[in-house]
This record gives structure tokens, C-alpha cells and sequence, in this order.
């Protein structure tokens, strides 16, 4: 018996399969695929992944998967319950039970504040649109900008201290623009099935579930220039504001990561490297919302500057036909992809939007940044978290789904019958999108 017993373990710890990582979640890991023979861009339409790719729960159970399934994870075996047959026709039962070690990062900056948006200068806001802003906040550590992408307009923005600060990494927020660089450059539309090692899946569903490994590819695809060339055409690196006190610089690198840190693929599937703000993912996501004009944020002072508002251009980016592929996985991340926690609250009108959680030196944080399409018009929303443990982006959507709960419940888009409109604009460039 001693002597079965050491054939079914030589066999069991022989044949058993080793953990792999088949998708990414919105939190991010060291995760690397081996390329294939076969090319990455395929001419199927719908394909579906037949791994498990992020979904958008909470970043503890995502750690925790990203925990079980990473390169750390250690097994030690020991046998019971699976059938083994060895040479003499005997039958042991064997299954590696495993025991895995987890890692929890360690978080020092605090999640939650007191008296939120004190100090804000808000007499030419809108006080609908900010009172919703700031019962969605709760009392949360972050900041809400809302901005009209018809004209440029920010109608909110509560905690303008973080709001106008220098930013931090995008997280996964940048796979939008990653996205947009990939269908303007003819590479994939929404239904291209992308060979990813094992699994294929196509921009609506990469979006929706916030995969890494996709924007991973479609970074390496499009190479770092064109990559960064896109990037500055819509707004990242330069100030989005015109003439807003305090509005400080998100940058965007001149080079690209070292291959030992993940190179433009770490770069383009969570942003490792870029500093962004609210105001340059909040500029850049209206002008998806409008079609392609890319407006200065303008933040009126006073209700005289306000009822004297006029909407200035950056400039015009050819977009506009490639937006609805964009929005297809926008409207999926919304419905059943990393932000469906914002369907907790609201359902009465469509929504489409993209998270992004990741850290740095001890702090975590969680985006979310959305428009909604409503017969009044649009908004865009930016929610912006910074803290610990409690703080990511299905939070950040969470709060959103708040934020329109409350506009509903004042009545806001039943009594917004006249909406600002980009009528008269003033245009200070025009640049089309080309390189």
C-alpha cells in the first residue's frame, strides 16, 4: 500500500495542470502571455472570451483573485478524493488540495472626509447639479465634476482642490483612449476577435470587463508614438481648462515605460506613467459624448460670468464615426461589466461609462468617468476617489448611480426644458486629428 501511495502522488503531482491567468481584472498585476504563431487580429465577428476576465466586483474580491490565480500563488498538495489508477490495477483517490497565500496591500491615506466642498468657489454652478453631486460624495475622500459636453461648461465641480490638482495614474480610465487610437488606426472595430494566448475576445466585451490583456496588445500593436500622439490629441498632458485659477498639469511621458516595468502595454491597460486629472478625462469623455469637439473647460465664478458663458474649441478630432464602436462597451461596462453597480441606483435613462482602480505609495484610486443620454441633453461625470481599502472604481460608478438618482428625484431632467446649447461658439484652434 506504501508503495500505491507513492505512484499516485508521483502521478497526481506529475499531470495536474498549473494555474494560469487568462484575463485581467480592473486591479493591476504583472501578468504576461506568450505570443503565438497565429495572428492576434482575426476576421471572425463576436467572438466570447472562454476565460474569466475582470468583472467589476469589489477590489477586495478581485485581490483575491488576482491573489489565487498570480505567479505567487503556492500550492502544497496532499491527496484525497480523485481517482487514480496506478499500474497493478489498484484505485487511489487523489486531488491536490491547495493552500494559497494572499497579498493584501497596505493602505495609509484615508478613504472618507468632513465637510465636503468647503472652500469651493460655486456661485456660477448650477445648485441642482451640485446638491446631487455632494449627496452622492457622501463622505467620501474625492471629488465630482460635472461638465456639459455641448459646450464645455462645468456645472459642478465639488472639491476643486483635488479636482485642480496635478492628477494620478489613470488606471484602467485609459483604455478609452487606447481604444479610440486602435479604431481610428483601423486595427480592430468592435467584433474583431483578438487572439490574447488562449482566448480571444473583441473591444465591446475588453471594454465592459476592463481587460488588461487586450489593451496590453493593442498598445504593442500601435507602438508607443502613435500611442502617445493620440493621447495628446485628446487632451492628456496639457491643461483642459481655460483660464481656471489653480487648474494644475497631468502629464503624459515622452518615453515609454522600460520593458521591465511592462513597456507601452502597462501603459495603454492602466496607465502606468501618466499623471491624468478630472478636468483632462472629463474634457476628453465630452468630447466622445459630443462627437469630436474637444472644449476648453470653462468654470464660471459668478452668475454674471455664467450667464455671460461663451464655449471656446480646442480643437476638432475626427471621431466621430469610430464612437459608436467606442460606446458599444461603454454601454456594457454599465449593464454587466465593472460599472453595473451604478444600476443599483438607476436604471431610467442610458448611461455609458469606464472605471479605473489601481495604487500608488500607499494610496488607492477609483475613477469613473460617463455620460448620459437623456432628451434634454447630455452630462458628463467624473467621479474621482482617493483612500484605502473602500475606495475603487465600481465605487466610483456606485456614486454616480447616486448622483442621477438625486438629479431624478429633483426633477431635474423634467424641469430642464432649455439646455445649453454650443451654439455661437468661439474657436481658439481647430486642429483635425492627424498625424
Amino acid at each position: 500500500m506504501k508503495f500505491l501511495l507513492s505512484v499516485a502522488v508521483t502521478v497526481a503531482l506529475t499531470f495536474l495542470p498549473l494555474p494560469r491567468v487568462a484575463g485581467a481584472a480592473n486591479v493591476p498585476h504583472n501578468v504576461h502571455h506568450t505570443r503565438t504563431a497565429a495572428p492576434h487580429l482575426a476576421s471572425k465577428s463576436h467572438a466570447h472570451a472562454h476565460a474569466a476576465t475582470g468583472t467589476g466586483r469589489s477590489v477586495a474580491a478581485s485581490g483575491a483573485r488576482v491573489a489565487q490565480h498570480s505567479p505567487t500563488a503556492r500550492v502544497a498538495g496532499h491527496l484525497s478524493g480523485k481517482a487514480l489508477r496506478t499500474r497493478h490495477g489498484a484505485i487511489q483517490r487523489a486531488t491536490l488540495a491547495g493552500r494559497r497565500h494572499h497579498f493584501y496591500e497596505r493602505f495609509t491615506a484615508s478613504s472618507f472626509v468632513t465637510g465636503q466642498g468647503e472652500g469651493d468657489v460655486t456661485a456660477g454652478e448650477d445648485p441642482t447639479i451640485r446638491a446631487a453631486a455632494i449627496d452622492a460624495l457622501g463622505n467620501m475622500n474625492g471629488t465630482a465634476v460635472v461638465i456639459n459636453p455641448a459646450n464645455g461648461r462645468i456645472l459642478a465641480m465639488v472639491n476643486q482642490k483635488l479636482a485642480l490638482s496635478p492628477g494620478a495614474e489613470p488606471c484602467s480610465t485609459i483604455k478609452l483612449s487606447v481604444g479610440l487610437a486602435a479604431l481610428s488606426e483601423g486595427l480592430v472595430t468592435r467584433d474583431t476577435p483578438v487572439n490574447l494566448g488562449g482566448f480571444r475576445m473583441n473591444m465591446t466585451d475588453a471594454l465592459a470587463h476592463s481587460n488588461n490583456l487586450y489593451f496590453e496588445e493593442m498598445g504593442r500593436e500601435l507602438g508607443f508614438e502613435r500611442v502617445r500622439h493620440y493621447a495628446t490629441q485628446f487632451g492628456l498632458g496639457e491643461l483642459a481648462g481655460y483660464n481656471i485659477p489653480g487648474e494644475q498639469l497631468g502629464t503624459y511621458p515622452d518615453h515609454e515605460l522600460p520593458a521591465s516595468e511592462g513597456g507601452v502595454g502597462r501603459m495603454c491597460s492602466f496607465g502606468q506613467g501618466v499623471s491624468m486629472t478630472p478636468l483632462q478625462l472629463g474634457a476628453f469623455v465630452a468630447a466622445i459624448a459630443n462627437g469630436g469637439t474637444l472644449y476648453y473647460l470653462q468654470h464660471p465664478a459668478t452668475p454674471e460670468e455664467a450667464a455671460a458663458f461663451e464655449p471656446r474649441i480646442k480643437r476638432t478630432l475626427e471621431i466621430s464615426k469610430f464612437v459608436p464602436d467606442l460606446q458599444d462597451g461603454m454601454a456594457g461596462a454599465v449593464e454587466y461589466g465593472t460599472a453595473r453597480s451604478l444600476r443599483v441606483n438607476f436604471h431610467e435613462l442610458p448611461v455609458f461609462g469606464k472605471t479605473g482602480t489601481c495604487s500608488d505609495k500607499g494610496t488607492r484610486f477609483g475613477w469613473f468617468a460617463s455620460y448620459s443620454d437623456s432628451p434634454q441633453g447630455s452630462l458628463v461625470t467624473v467621479f474621482f476617489l482617493e483612500g484605502g481599502r473602500p475606495t475603487f472604481g465600481p465605487r466610483a460608478a456606485e456614486l454616480t448611480g447616486l448622483f442621477y438618482r438625486s438629479l431624478w428625484d429633483r426633477n431635474y431632467f423634467n424641469d430642464k426644458t432649455n439646455p445649453v446649447t454650443a451654439q455661437n461658439t468661439v474657436p481658439s484652434t481647430n486642429l483635425s486629428n492627424t498625424r
